[in-house]
């Protein structure tokens, strides 16, 4: 099990590139992902493994005011 914005799923993928494949996420631009409260830059996104337990924050900003 791992945690995506707060909600528990089977672990189903070894990095945060393949996580972000999972879900439909194409593309780094305007995407910041942290693992365990770490933000992960984009281009270590295939190299950072995850792990049961670990907690995925994936965010996108969006307009508004």
């Amino acid at each position: 099990m791992i945690i995506v914005n707060g909600k528990g799923e089977t672990l189903a993928c070894t990095n945060v590139a393949e996580l972000l494949r999972l879900k439909g996420i194409e593309g780094a631009r305007g995407l910041a992902v942290a693992v365990n409260g770490v933000v992960v830059p984009a281009k270590a996104w295939p190299h950072q493994t995850l792990n049961a337990n670990d907690t995925i924050e994936i965010v996108r900003p969006f307009g508004g005011g």
